[in-house]
């Protein structure tokens, strides 16, 4: 004969039952915010900091560049330094071989590393991993290796002197990077777009143009930025193969100013005023390209290898 239970014997059973475990409260996560912040404020003022003070100098006098204790504002904005510094170097017509250093080799660079990145990604040629690989390794050398190699070359074919040295590698694919950026968004593109193409009829040099190229828009973009900025940043190269001043570009025609061959103690508000003047092409283009150019760096690690 069973028993029924009793109500003690109930709530006794439901007082050992395992209660359910409430939700744990989330944590304040104002601290972690707050740091992030902190560490934020200092990376900018390390950025911005140098970038005020080459302003503040650039609107002194030169007499009060060299004030103690330093003022971050002048006591009279000296304007004029936008004027006298550039007509000392002679600004323009070394603007002038900036632009056309940098425009040729921007050219050239993004032109032939995307043809290579073609080639490599989407043709089916014997030994094209060889050459991936080639191309590839030939980023871990340093630049400075072939420089004698080079300076030797040139001058026997009589490039001494001229910008050719400056302008001519950039159209024989001569950055690496280049054409592994190229390569890696290429194989991102599925392969039945050029089917879909050949079926139209086009060939391999329409479905580049017409059909890779608008595809590949953020990583030729990013190309052109990367070397834009390193063709007018160029310092090494100019001052080796070129001779004469009247084909400086800017790069060497700042460092005139404070070369010990000027005979005199440089003029730093001239100076820093004319190098913002040499920053802005750099900073005009790389924020009017910002957005492509971060779709093109960040993209690299979403492309599938075939």
């Amino acid at each position: 004969m069973t028993t029924l239970p009793t109500e003690a014997t109930v709530l006794a059973a439901a007082d050992q039952a395992p209660q359910p475990r409430l939700p744990a409260k989330k944590k304040p996560r104002l601290l972690g915010t707050t740091s992030w912040y902190v560490v934020a404020l200092f990376v900018s003022a390390v950025m911005i900091v140098p970038l005020l003070w080459m302003i503040t100098i650039g609107l002194k006098s030169r007499t009060a560049v060299f004030d103690i204790p330093p003022r971050l504002l002048p006591h009279e904005f000296t304007w004029s330094n936008f004027i006298h510094g550039p007509e000392a170097i002679h600004f323009p017509r070394l603007l002038l071989n900036s632009t056309i250093i940098t425009a040729l080799s921007v050219l050239g660079g993004v032109m032939t590393a995307m043809m290579a990145g073609y080639a490599l990604a989407r043709l089916r040629f014997p030994g094209r991993k060889v050459w991936f690989y080639l191309f590839v390794g030939s980023m871990l050398l340093p630049g400075v290796v072939g420089l004698i190699p080079l300076f030797q070359l040139y001058k026997s074919i009589g490039w001494y002197d001229t910008w050719l040295p400056l302008i001519v590698p950039a159209f024989l694919g001569g950055n690496p990077l280049f054409i592994f950026l190229a390569r890696q968004y290429f194989l991102a593109i599925p392969y039945s777009i050029d089917e879909a193409a050949k079926i139209d009829g086009a060939g391999h040099f329409r479905i580049f143009t017409q059909v890779m190229l608008p595809l590949t828009r953020p990583a030729w973009i990013t190309m052109a930025i990367l070397a834009f900025q390193a063709s007018w940043n160029d310092f090494l190269n100019p001052l080796v193969y070129l001779y004469s001043s009247n084909k400086w570009p800017l790069s060497v025609g700042m460092a005139s100013f404070i070369s010990p061959f000027a005979g005199k103690t440089p003029d730093w508000s001239y100076y820093m005023a004319t190098n913002l003047l040499y920053m802005l092409p750099p900073l005009i283009v790389f924020f009017a390209a910002q957005r492509y150019f971060i779709q093109g760096l960040g993209s690299l690690g979403s492309t599938t290898q075939k």
